[in-house]
């Protein structure tokens, strides 16, 4: 039996969700049905967990990311909204898979069978929390970045530095635009990939894709010169830092 958690604020969207999803398989049930962040937060303070979580993410209180935000959760979660501009957030707070309304049967059965496999493959480790787990350590490959009022899908391959200027941290890819971001660069740092991410110092993050090479500077610190010669931007590499950033280059 897949114990399942609803947590909706629409009724009739709730309802839609729980008919479609015993229509398809008799051996869900849903054992609890959660219509905003503080009740979830309430509940999920005092009652076990299930095996997967429905979620919308825009609650009558709030984003659902902040349930998680506030509580450790290990079930993992499929995502459900109207909106595509949280996908990348969903898949910080347990999240598995990321549906868009209105949701089809067809869809709610490719995600749930999704989960299964997730689940068979880790059936041999100590419990589920492996699954989430392994879904929460996986390297990002798209970064939501900000340019005015619109929210970009940005390819981390695309992306050549970010850097940080009077608080305010940018993402520049290989066409040279300049975007805004979210978060700083401790954060973004524990995000990436770190055999293509490189921390070169309190104000750049560098991508190993876009670096032609480096020289010595100032006889004890290094200049990386970046492959795009239009980006003019001086990175330099601190005598504390140059061993692991040729460390780093030479097993790239």
């Amino acid at each position: 039996m897949l114990k399942t958690i609803i947590i909706e604020d629409e009724k009739t969207a709730r309802q839609s969700l729980i008919n479609v999803l015993l229509n398809m398989d008799v051996n869900v049930t849903v054992v609890a049905q959660l219509s905003s962040v503080r009740e979830s937060v309430e509940y999920f303070l005092t009652a076990p967990e299930a095996d997967l979580i429905f979620c919308d993410v825009q609650l009558e209180d709030g984003l659902s990311f902040e349930i998680f935000s506030n509580v450790e959760i290990r079930t993992p979660v499929i995502f459900i909204t109207g909106y595509d501009q949280f996908v990348m957030n969903a898949f910080e707070y347990n999240g598995i898979d990321y549906l868009l309304k209105p949701v089809s049967e067809h869809e709610l059965q490719k995600a749930i069978s999704k989960y299964k496999k997730l689940e068979k493959h880790f059936s041999n480790q100590p419990s589920i929390s492996n699954l989430v787990q392994y879904v929460n350590t996986r390297k990002k490959t798209r970064l939501i970045v900000k340019k005015g009022l619109e929210n970009i899908s940005l390819r981390l391959e695309d992306i050549v530095l970010f850097f940080t200027e009077n608080k305010i941290v940018y993402v520049v890819d290989k066409w040279g635009k300049k975007y805004l971001v979210d978060k700083n660069l401790g954060e973004l740092e524990e995000d990436l990939d770190d055999s293509i991410f490189f921390r070169a110092n309190r104000q750049y993050i560098i991508n190993i894709n876009y670096i032609k090479g480096f020289k010595s500077y100032e006889k004890v610190k290094l200049q990386v010169d970046l492959a795009i010669t239009e980006l003019n931007y001086c990175i330099i590499i601190s005598q504390e830092t140059a061993p692991a950033f040729r460390k780093w280059m030479h097993e790239a």
